[in-house]
């Protein structure tokens, strides 16, 4: 909205002026003259012009642009970046990876650039402002990544990065930019990696990218709360963000797809060696403890992770307090939602937790934020609660729990209930307590299970408690919902 602008009116005559006079000049009376808010006459919209010019591509039709057939995808070579990328990457591509220090973006990034020099047999550019070519090429040669169309340059010019495209115009297959904050244009005041620079060179870099039709990769900076560096409109401009990250204690990193014009969200986890980033194909295999009987306190799920389902261990912990009001400490999950399914299974099950201090954990720090662990974070609880009391209660080896737990006790639906159920029995678990309705939805391949629905938190409790029952059981007087598997 135009802002108003202020001018002074005499209060004799009602001569209007631009400035303060201490004598009005049109009828000479003094100190008459008082501000006041004159309304802007401009309407929004005006200041731009509305003339029409030439459009430098007229529009075309849906139907001469579309092909018929599937987008051509450039594949990495690596088939779990190919997987986050959903299938590969589009000509004219912009993506921008992100993550903290020692995530192991540029190693990654090596290794694709790599790969595909040595697939297309096309000259590929990896271009840094943060090492210089020596550098790189040292960790290069310790990953293996020393094909003969892999191109080193080190620049921190936008002018001269531009210069290294036009150089090997229409040869190369891949571009990767290390990093987009490190590279400057010298038309642009600021210093580099300021909100203004940033923003030029990923616009500058994007219109190259796709008047080329070539794909590139940008690596991002990121701050101290793991967000890309640089303003938020970052992350607008280009077609796909992607986030790097993991546990500093651990070697697992998990690529996750942020945004993707180009396919759906998914997450690739890999394993950072001496010798370069390794893909972990089964997640799964990592984020769950292999036992031989069970133990109190733990409970599986399955999350999902864009497309993915990987099966995760909740893991509880409740001892005594030193103090009246009992501690509260989360690892992997969401504190708030942790302290609100705490106090659920405490109404539910009647159990006393205020002064107890209580640990709720992921194994393999892993981090959760899916709804549909609600249900395992409840019952580890509860059977740690029980270990602690000194009642057993612990969850089978062969069960595996899914649902949404809300503030009255009662356990929803979560999307993708199928591909869950179906990560959960290739992984051998035989019986699942699943929300009210889930059998419909499932498919007859999974017929190998057992899933037993309950409607509340309080029925997944007593289900634990209660023997396995082909047909109806019933347990204090709450009746469980075993389902036929014909």
């Amino acid at each position: 909205m135009p802002r108003p602008s202020t001018a002074y009116r005499c209060s004799s005559c009602g001569a209007t002026a631009g400035k303060w006079y201490g004598r009005c000049p049109k009828c000479g009376e003094f100190s008459t003259l008082a501000e006041y808010t004159a309304p802007s006459t401009r309407e929004p919209g005006l200041r731009s012009s509305t003339k029409g010019s030439t459009p430098n591509r007229p529009a075309r039709r849906v139907s001469e642009v579309v092909t018929g057939g599937p987008a051509v995808r450039l594949s990495t070579g690596i088939g779990e970046f190919d997987r986050v990328l959903g299938g590969g990457m589009v000509p004219g591509q912009v993506c921008l990876c992100s993550g903290p220090p020692g995530s192991g973006k540029s190693t990654l990034l090596l290794a694709v650039a790599d790969r595909v020099a040595r697939a297309e047999d096309r000259p590929v550019l990896y271009v840094s402002g943060e090492e210089s070519v020596e550098q790189i090429a040292l960790r290069a040669q310790r990953i293996g990544a020393t094909s003969a169309n892999l191109l080193l340059a080190d620049d921190v010019d936008l002018g001269s990065v531009i210069g290294h495209l036009d150089e090997h115009a229409g040869a190369l297959a891949l571009v990767v930019i290390d990093s987009v904050q490190t590279i400057a244009s010298a038309d642009v005041d600021g210093r580099a990696g300021g909100v203004t620079q940033t923003m030029e060179v990923a616009q500058a870099l994007s219109r190259v990218a796709k008047a080329r039709g070539l794909p590139m990769l940008l690596v991002g900076q990121v701050t101290k709360d793991s967000t890309v560096a640089g303003p938020r409109a970052l992350e607008h401009i280009v077609d796909t963000t992607l986030s790097l990250d993991g546990d500093k204690h651990t070697s697992l990193r998990l690529l996750r797809t942020v945004k993707n014009r180009f396919g759906a969200l998914e997450v690739a986890a890999f394993e950072q060696r001496d010798d370069g980033m390794h893909e972990v194909l089964d997640p799964s295999s990592l984020f769950r403890e292999h036992r031989t009987a069970p133990v109190a306190g733990t409970c599986p799920t399955v999350t999902m992770e864009g497309a993915r389902a990987i099966v995760a261990e909740l893991q509880a912990l409740v001892g005594s307090a030193t103090v009246p009001n009992g501690r509260r400490a989360v690892s992997g999950l969401d504190t708030g939602r942790a302290a609100m399914l705490i106090a659920v299974t405490e109404r539910a099950g009647g159990e006393m937790l205020w002064n107890r201090d209580v640990y709720i954990a992921t194994a393999a720090g892993m981090r959760v934020s899916d709804p549909g662990t609600d249900l395992a974070v409840c019952l580890a609880v509860m059977s740690a609660h029980g270990a602690a009391s000194t009642q057993e209660k612990v969850v089978p080896l062969d069960t595996l729990v899914i649902g949404e737990v809300t503030l009255s006790g009662d356990v929803r639906p979560v999307p993708m209930m199928t591909e869950r159920a179906a990560e959960a029995v290739r992984l051998g678990y035989r019986r699942l307590l699943v929300p009210v309705g889930t059998r419909g939805k499932l498919g007859r391949q999974l017929a190998s299970a057992r899933f037993v629905e309950v409607g509340t938190l309080r029925e997944a409790m007593l289900a634990l408690q209660a023997p396995p029952a082909p047909s109806i059981a019933t347990a204090r007087g709450v009746t469980l919902r075993p389902v036929p598997n014909e």
